[in-house]
């Protein structure tokens, strides 16, 4: 089954509720309209209801299964700007608190933090920072993960589909940090229906090179190891040796994942991000993302270059992953 029918089939009827800061914005307009009909999630829009109303009607969207709400004259306005300043724990004051929520980015993530709605999807036209800015500050990460990372699902057909990370965030990670997402990209990777092997990524193979690099990776596995014993995960692999099983078989015979690979962490930003891009431009993998991992709730950034479709499908992936334990 497709990937994203397998992800409607999870998520439809439970509900769910997605707010998209930029709701003027007819690519994120239409796909909450979209949304809407087909019964996938409660979009709750944000904007002027007036403009809103008129993307609406030059495009013939029915808004009736749509919540439309305008942070400049939102009822709830005081409650949220309280929540804020509780949140930010003295580090906004009651002014502050109120500039900052007129913002729609803010606005929408202190709709997930106080639970009106289950996700965001924002990025159309706002950067990531504008972004994931305010859901670092109000959302924050969960218990036991310093921070967020990026995803991409590479899906190839039907029957090849891959996780990569981390391709969008950190650009040197740690060898703690590089174990919080291996961790958390296993997680990711079961809501894709894909059952983790994860590969700690380096361009040495248990031993064949020495480097500070290796040894990052050669310290990560060992800590995940402990950490997580029951996680199906070895390193350092180089990415022959993660993928294929002849290759496997000469440099790491004793693996218990090399060779059958499907969870690839990358050691650091550069090579994530060039990684996936080869394999999305010269093998023909769709990359699906990025999706941000490790927060307490979902928040999901589009690229500014986004078409409706994109919308569509990362609310559908924001969605799912409110169904994640």
């Amino acid at each position: 089954m497709d990937l994203f029918e397998e992800l409607k089939q999870k998520i439809t009827g439970k509900q769910i509720k997605i707010v998209f800061p930029e709701g003027e914005e007819p690519r994120i307009l239409g796909a909450a309209v979209r949304l809407a009909a087909e019964g996938l999630v409660q979009p709750i829009v944000l904007g002027d209801p007036d403009t809103i109303a008129a993307v609406a009607s030059d495009n013939s969207w029915s808004l009736n299964k749509l919540t439309i709400r305008n942070p400049a004259t939102d009822a709830e306005f005081p409650n949220l700007v309280t929540a804020f300043v509780e949140r930010r724990n003295g580090k906004a004051t009651q002014e502050q608190a109120e500039t900052g929520l007129r913002d729609p980015n803010y606005f929408g993530t202190m709709l997930v933090y106080v639970g009106d709605a289950d996700g965001m999807v924002s990025g159309v036209v706002h950067s990531t920072g504008d972004t994931v800015r305010p859901a670092l500050q109000i959302i924050k990460t969960r218990p036991g993960v310093s921070r967020t990372s990026g995803a991409y699902i590479m899906q190839r057909g039907r029957d090849e589909r891959y996780l990569f990370a981390d391709n969008a965030i950190n650009i040197d990670p740690s060898a703690q940090e590089l174990v919080e997402i291996a961790v958390e990209s296993a997680n990711t990777a079961k809501l894709f229906g894909i059952d983790p092997k994860v590969g700690l990524l380096s361009f040495s193979t248990k031993g064949s090179a020495k480097a500070p690099q290796v040894d990052k990776v050669v310290e990560a596995t060992k800590i995940a190891h402990e950490l997580a014993p029951d996680l199906p995960l070895d390193g350092e692999l180089q990415f022959d040796a993660a993928f294929v099983p002849s290759v496997a078989r000469q440099k790491a015979p004793d693996s218990a994942v090399a060779g059958e690979v499907n969870v690839f962490i990358f050691p650091e930003l550069q090579s994530g991000n060039i990684g996936y891009k080869i394999a999305q431009r010269f093998g023909g993998f769709e990359a699906i993302g990025p999706i941000l991992q490790g927060l307490a709730k979902p928040v999901s950034d589009l690229s500014r270059g986004a078409n409706e479709e994109d919308v569509y499908k990362l609310a559908i992936i924001t969605a799912a992953q409110t169904l994640m334990k």
